[in-house]
């Protein structure tokens, strides 16, 4: 029996990226797919390039579709929306500028059946201005975004609702892992491409400003949640790897 997967875009004037993003759903391996895409009522042609792929989405059985575009206060507060919409035992969150693998979903359905995880994340492509690598997803020696891969990440629907994004800043994806994490959650990463991620987005911006006020988001959460101080040591490391690979 097939485990119900939800799987949510987020879009705002994305019409350069958002078909390549919806066909990556569309040609998924895996046939039982509720997809969302949530627009924040874009300002060029995103939302009418989605719902001209609702019909064809929906001829496969087992397979719904459907495009709300309205306003909203950001990806996380449309991520939560989308939750409370979805029918799914998991859920997955794909940015309208990147892709899944076409085993994607198959992939973490297939993990949830066996492990019923809270949270499980597998490895990206990252596709940068240099080149393309990959971002390999693990848990490393402590706690921290460095394997950390949101768009290549699912989760329990049950434990989204239970612990929705705080609307704070551009990091409340990992503020929502960090807090499964510590309250002991089943966490689990797996090492195998599942999505591809455009470097450039709002938590890649290249300027010493940006890589400021990412330490000091991540680390703040750190402290939130009464972890080390030894952490900006390894995040300003992190940061400065970052600003020279891209």
């Amino acid at each position: 029996m097939n485990i119900p997967v939800t799987v949510l875009t987020v879009s705002f004037n994305a019409e350069a990226t958002i078909a390549r993003t919806i066909e990556s759903v569309m040609n998924q391996s895996y046939p039982e797919i509720e997809y969302i895409v949530i627009d924040g009522v874009s300002r060029d042609n995103t939302a009418m390039i989605a719902r001209s792929y609702v019909e064809k989405f929906c001829e496969t059985p087992g397979r719904t579709m459907r495009v709300i575009s309205e306003p909203d206060k950001g990806m996380y507060d449309a991520l939560n929306k989308g939750t409370r919409l979805a029918h799914g035992a998991i859920v997955g969150q794909i940015n309208a500028d990147d892709w899944y693998e076409p085993d994607a979903v198959e992939t973490m359905a297939e993990l949830y059946g066996r492990e019923n995880y809270d949270l499980a994340w597998g490895s990206l492509n990252v596709i940068t201005g240099k080149g393309r690598c990959i971002k390999h997803a693990r848990r490393g020696l402590f706690w921290s975004t460095s394997h950390w891969c949101h768009p290549a990440a699912f989760a329990k629907r049950e434990t989204l609702l239970q612990y929705p994004y705080p609307l704070v800043n551009s990091h409340d994806d990992f503020d929502v892992a960090t807090h499964l994490y510590v309250d002991g959650k089943k966490l689990l990463p797996v090492d195998k491409v599942i999505s591809n991620f455009t470097f450039g987005g709002m938590s890649t911006r290249k300027s010493l400003r940006e890589a400021k006020r990412r330490l000091d988001e991540i680390y703040g959460i750190h402290r939130k949640y009464g972890m080390s101080r030894l952490y900006y040591v390894y995040r300003l490391i992190f940061e400065a790897v970052k600003y020279a690979i891209s």
